[in-house]
C-alpha cells in the first residue's frame, strides 16, 4: 500500500547533488524536526522545479500579495543533510498553493509502473523558502559544468569534443 508523507511545515528544503560531475545523483530533501526525507530526482527535474517555482512566485505576487512579513526563522543552510538515503525515485512533481496558510506545497510522486499506486511526499514551504531555493537549484545544476584546462571536452558544447 502506498504511503503519503506530509512535511507541514518543512523547516528545511533543498536540492543537492552527490558525486562527481557527469556522475552526479540529484536529490530533493526536506525535513521537519528530526524527520529527514530525501528523494532521488533527475537533473532536468531540478531545473524544471526552479523554473516552476519562479513562475508560481510571480503569479502569487500578483494574485495573492504577501501578507505582512512574518517573523519566522528561515533555514538558509542549503546543504544536504547526511546521510542522504533516498526514500524513492521521483516520477512526477507538482506545485500548489494554500491561500489560508500562505504556503506552497511541492508534491513528489514515486516513479512506479502504471498499474501501481505511487508513494507521495508533500513538502509545505513558505514563499521565502521557495525564493531561496530557486537560485540554489540553478547553481547546483550548473555546478557540474566546469572547464577542465587541457581537456577536449567543453561544457559549452554539452560534452561534445570540439
Amino acid at each position: 500500500m502506498a504511503r503519503q508523507i506530509e512535511l507541514n511545515p518543512a523547516t528545511h528544503i533543498t536540492v543537492g547533488a552527490v558525486g562527481e560531475p557527469g556522475q552526479r545523483s540529484f536529490y530533493i530533501q526536506g525535513s521537519r524536526s528530526t524527520q529527514v526525507i530525501s528523494l532521488l530526482i533527475e537533473k532536468e527535474q531540478a531545473n524544471v522545479l526552479a523554473g516552476s517555482l519562479d513562475t508560481l512566485l510571480k503569479d502569487l505576487a500578483e494574485k495573492h500579495p504577501a501578507s505582512a512579513q512574518k517573523d519566522e526563522t528561515i533555514w538558509s543552510d542549503m546543504s544536504l543533510r547526511e546521510p542522504v538515503e533516498s526514500l524513492f525515485r521521483v516520477g512526477n512533481m507538482g506545485l500548489g498553493y494554500n491561500d489560508d496558510t500562505d504556503q506552497i506545497v511541492l508534491v513528489a510522486y514515486e516513479l512506479v509502473p502504471e498499474e501501481e499506486e505511487p508513494n507521495v511526499v508533500s513538502f509545505w514551504i513558505t514563499r521565502e523558502q521557495a525564493k531561496l531555493l530557486i537560485p540554489h537549484i540553478r547553481n547546483t545544476v550548473r555546478s557540474g559544468r566546469f572547464s577542465n584546462p587541457g581537456s577536449e571536452v567543453s561544457p559549452k558544447l554539452n560534452g561534445h569534443v570540439h
